[in-house]
């Protein structure tokens, strides 16, 4: 396998969906068969959150996410891995998150890009702060989240 193509990335400009695509393709050889995106956006639930929050340290920020990628990387054999997170306050709605990976085959595509968004809610210093009518709150993780990374520990 050739090297592997990583960026990672957090920033306060909106994703552009179709361009992380592109970058994502366009890092890939044309050996790879398989392409894995996640994409998250900010929730609503129940007309409860007016928006979101994210803060964080850049420097810290960024190399938590390009550890991410890399181990990725090293536990699949991908040829492209791209993560790009969004900071500052967002909307119901807006997206928040991409996470993307390509490989020969679909199943190391899959594998490294769900890996990827599982460690992203864990490993990745943001803090979230939820605007809602009842006032704000600080965003902890959850059961789950650790719940799905751990699985990765564990494999």
């Amino acid at each position: 396998m050739t090297s592997t193509s990583i960026e990672a990335r957090a920033g306060a400009e909106p994703l552009d969906i179709g361009a992380e695509c592109a970058a994502l393709a366009a890092a890939a050889p044309s050996g790879a068969g398989g392409f894995a995106l996640f994409i998250g956006r900010v929730r609503d639930e129940n007309g409860r959150v007016r928006a979101m929050t994210l803060e964080h340290y850049p420097a810290m920020t960024d190399r938590a996410l390009q550890n991410i990628a890399e181990e990725a990387a090293r536990r699949w054999p991908v040829f492209a891995l791209r993560i790009s997170h969004r900071v500052g306050r967002l909307l119901p709605g807006e997206m928040i998150v991409f996470a993307g990976a390509a490989a020969a085959h679909r199943a190391d595509a899959f594998a490294a890009c769900r890996f990827a968004a599982d460690c992203l809610k864990t490993r990745a210093p943001f803090w979230k702060k939820e605007e809602t009518a009842e006032g704000e709150r600080w965003v902890r993780q959850t059961d789950q989240d650790r719940a799905a990374v751990a699985e990765w520990e564990e494999s």
